[in-house]
């Protein structure tokens, strides 16, 4: 990108473009893992009724520290995972990214760690903090490289090390075994490890979290963007020893988190079975997308999230993209040649995508 000379931007800055995927209006977009069903009208209804109170105060700031939130997530752990938590081991954020930039400011003068391909906005952040970034690979069916990854870990000595599980843009798992192996081997080099788990609700695999108590250099990145159909909210957390979450508080930014944002995610969490009664179904419709294109000749990379990364176009996965475009439905090509990924849908927009896809079966 061209920057007047007059802006001192940074020089390790000057070849970024703004991170975001193509928005287009007069589609059926199925880019962005997006959950595609609406906020239940009961929760809708609990969600409007907490905001009166909000509104009559907003000349004061919000609570700084989230206490409520954090008590009220800390739940939602114990519950959901069977691993004991307390808000002291909680730290809410503007979605989870807001957390990755809060910990690669704290923690991020050894540089950090990830394998290639997975989630593109950590190394934008590792850019954008001044974090060196150290790009591992994964094998060719994007499995994680136990074996290099350990390596690498010992080799660069890195002060974070990210994994994510289910992993973003391939939807594969990294097993609990080969995470508590990864976390034993950032704890030998004093070095965090950093588990981005966005879609660990769409997965059979065990969370991460249950690792913490034994290995304290673990860190659990999750967001209810997701699971939740919160995405427009914002609102991300972790999970992490409270020596970590202490540190995290360093480097954030005060009254970070809105008095309505706080508001509206308590009223989710007390709802969070009507909010998650919608994940079964979209897990099986992944399962029945999944189906249909490997019926239709394509390769299926197997998913533990809420989308599916898939080859076997008759063209190149940008040309393919453009026409699925033209035929109105709009789905990511995440950079990877050969492949392309689709966010599941409701019903009706998965049939849309599988009816323009079919033309370009190999």
């Amino acid at each position: 990108m061209s920057w007047p000379t007059w802006l001192p931007i940074r020089a390790e800055l000057s070849d970024l473009i703004p991170y975001g995927a193509p928005q287009i209006t007069g589609v059926t977009a199925l880019n962005t893992n997006e959950n595609p069903f609406k906020v239940p009208t009961a929760v809708v209804e609990k969600m409007l009724a907490a905001l009166p109170q909000v509104l009559e105060n907003l000349n004061r700031y919000p609570d700084r520290d989230a206490l409520e939130l954090r008590g009220k997530l800390a739940e939602y752990i114990t519950k959901s995972t069977g691993s004991s938590f307390l808000a002291k081991n909680i730290w809410a954020a503007n979605g989870s990214n807001e957390i990755l930039q809060t910990l690669m400011l704290a923690c991020g003068g050894r540089g950090a760690l990830g394998f290639l391909p997975s989630y593109s906005v950590h190394p934008l952040i590792a850019k954008a903090t001044g974090t060196k970034w150290i790009s591992g690979e994964r094998l060719r069916d994007f499995e994680l490289d136990l074996a290099s990854a350990l390596k690498q870990i010992s080799d660069a000595k890195p002060g974070l090390t990210f994994i994510t599980t289910p992993n973003n843009p391939t939807g594969t798992c990294t097993s609990i075994n080969d995470i508590e192996v990864l976390a034993e081997a950032t704890l030998a080099i004093n070095g965090l490890l950093i588990v981005d788990e966005a879609y660990q609700e769409f997965s059979d695999e065990v969370s991460a979290v249950s690792l913490i108590s034994k290995y304290p250099n673990v860190v659990v990145v999750r967001t209810m963007s997701k699971a939740f159909a919160f995405a427009g909210a914002r609102v991300g957390y972790a999970v992490a020893d409270e020596a970590m979450i202490s540190a995290v508080l360093v480097t954030r930014l005060p009254y970070h988190l809105s008095s309505a944002t706080q508001a509206l995610a308590l009223t989710a969490l007390a709802s969070s079975d009507l909010l998650l009664a919608e994940v079964d179904a979209l897990i099986s419709e992944r399962n029945r997308v999944a189906s249909e294109l490997e019926k239709l000749g394509f390769r299926v990379i197997p998913s533990s999230a809420n989308f599916l990364l898939f080859s076997g176009f008759s063209s190149d996965a940008h040309q393919t993209w453009k026409a699925l475009v033209e035929k109105g439905v709009l789905i990511r090509d995440v950079g990877l040649p050969g492949y392309l990924r689709v966010t599941i849908g409701l019903p009706v927009e998965n049939e849309q995508f599988l009816a323009a896809i079919a033309a370009h079966r190999p």
